[in-house]
């Protein structure tokens, strides 16, 4: 008899992504293909690119977009793949909200929930911010309510394509 497997089970996630120094649309790009290239990872599916200004930041605008995972890494593993996409990106954390480089942010880890010092989850800012609840109802309408999109109609959010 075989041994039993000890290979995690899939768990789907959605990842958040934003630049706003550089070639923010080439980065974003770039990390939609970096995030389907991290181990035990499969990128299913990535929302259109947004524009939006600063979010309680200053800096020039951002690019916006969503990427819904499956991954066989544990959420801190993830965490801690997504920080070192962000380091090789440029990422730098001056002060808080400084314009970035990169910005990856575990939106979603399956129906899970996470509070730790390191991670929360669902992102504590989920449901406040068009520039995450537009792309991800753009790949996964079923996570997002219409009352959640109503409740941001009101930020401003330019659809860029592919």
């Amino acid at each position: 008899m075989a041994p039993p497997s000890t290979e995690r089970s899939p768990v789907a996630v959605h990842v958040a992504l934003g630049a706003n120094l550089g070639d923010a649309a080439q980065t974003v790009r770039a990390a939609l293909d970096a995030l389907g290239r991290l181990p035990q990872t499969r990128l299913r599916r990535a929302s259109s690119l947004y524009r939006t200004a600063p979010w309680e930041a200053q800096g020039p605008d951002f690019i916006n977009a969503v990427a819904a995972l499956d991954t066989r890494l544990t959420a801190p593993d993830l965490l801690a793949a997504l920080q070192a996409l962000e380091l090789a990106a440029g990422r730098e954390r001056p002060y808080l909200n400084a314009p970035r480089t990169l910005d990856l942010d575990l939106l979603t880890y399956g129906s899970g929930r996470i509070d730790s010092a390191r991670l929360t989850v669902p992102h504590p800012r989920l449901w406040a911010r068009a520039f995450v609840l537009v792309p991800l109802a753009e790949i996964s309408p079923e996570a997002v309510p219409p009352s959640a999109l109503a409740a941001v109609a009101g930020q401003a959010i330019e659809r860029l394509g592919a």
